[in-house]
């Protein structure tokens, strides 16, 4: 009878602890994350914020983050829609019709001088009634951005550096950048990132429009003679954003963990890219690329033909849309003056 009994009381705890298991195994949360091309400056708050969320949560929610192993770049928003991952990464400039609202931040020549005004500048954007709405059409939530410097040209033979020599120039160049470029009769082309030193190597473009760490990280920089230091016609806008469904079904605890890890992990991409704006001339010297400055007239004349003119017709196309143009483009600047004091 003792054994039956003690036999009996072994199955109760075998089960109690299968039952904790189960329990546990159902806490745990395990998302993937989309992004492309390599681990670089462009990802680092992706992988701090995986890195912060599995702190918080004593490993209980993990982020996988593939590089380019669950899909395409400019298929990555469409991705996020059916649910085939969690998280992802993507440029306004990929496919500027699924994302009308954010591409207020891809217009060019707009005044944004540093990354911290670039963060500030998006963030505002996105917490914009009419953002949400339109991300949300492809069950998106905007988590963050991925604030990037300025824009700038490399280039093989002689420096193009003034207007009239850009004149048939093939640029690698997406979104508003784009239409900068064509606003000069450059031809822009906007193959993904992670095909544009192959387009560069082959000849099918002259020039690339990245910033200083894609040309690194997409070898751009290895086929150039020359850089273009102040051009800085404007640059993408690069959102990470989560499923809605998904974000929705998190444990409270788990939705906590990533919503106090954004500023944390942005800080941590602003730190970590400031580092290599430090080193980017030692770069261009080490691999003989020459830096060309841009005279003042030629910039003053590339604003003139692309900054105004694009900006009025993407405000009245948007507004013909439904989109609230003004509002958004008014928001940008009112919080460049805001992160300046007000001056």
């Amino acid at each position: 009878m003792g054994e039956i009994i003690m036999n009996k009381m072994l199955s109760g705890a075998a089960i109690a602890a299968l039952g904790v298991a189960f329990v546990t195994e159902a806490a745990a949360t395990e998302w993937n994350a989309s992004v492309w091309g390599k681990r670089r400056a462009f990802t680092e708050h992706v992988e701090k914020l995986a890195e912060l969320v599995s702190e918080k949560t004593d490993g209980a929610f993990t982020i996988n983050v593939s590089y380019g192993g669950l899909s395409k770049p400019k298929e990555n928003l469409d991705g996020i829609e059916i649910g085939a991952f969690e998280m992802a990464q993507f440029c306004a400039g990929y496919h500027r019709d699924k994302n009308r609202a954010i591409t207020v931040l891809e217009l060019p020549f707009l005044g944004v001088n540093t990354l911290d005004e670039e963060v500030a500048v998006s963030h505002a954007v996105y917490d914009h009634p009419a953002v949400k709405e339109e991300m949300a059409q492809w069950n998106a939530r905007i988590l963050m951005t991925s604030p990037m410097p300025q824009y700038n040209l490399v280039g093989k033979g002689e420096p193009r550096d003034e207007l009239a020599e850009f004149e048939g120039m093939r640029v690698r160049a997406t979104g508003g950048l784009g239409q900068a470029f064509e606003a000069v009769g450059a031809v822009p082309t906007s193959v993904p990132a992670t095909e544009a030193y192959n387009a560069m190597q082959s000849g099918v473009v002259d020039t690339v429009a990245f910033a200083q760490h894609a040309h690194l990280s997409f070898g751009t920089i290895n086929e150039a003679d020359w850089w273009t230091a102040n051009l800085n016609p404007g640059t993408v806008n690069c959102p990470v954003v989560v499923n809605i469904d998904a974000y929705e079904a998190l444990p409270p605890e788990h939705r906590e963990a990533l919503d106090s890890s954004i500023d944390e992990a942005i800080d941590h991409y602003l730190t970590n890219y400031g580092e290599l704006l430090k080193k980017w001339d030692g770069v261009l010297e080490e691999k003989g690329v020459q830096k060309v400055m841009i005279d003042d007239s030629v910039l003053d004349e590339f604003r003139a033909n692309a900054a105004d003119p694009i900006r009025d017709q993407w405000i009245a196309d948007m507004s013909a849309q439904g989109l609230p143009a003004q509002d958004l483009y008014d928001l940008v600047q009112a919080t460049l003056k805001q992160q300046r004091g007000g001056n």
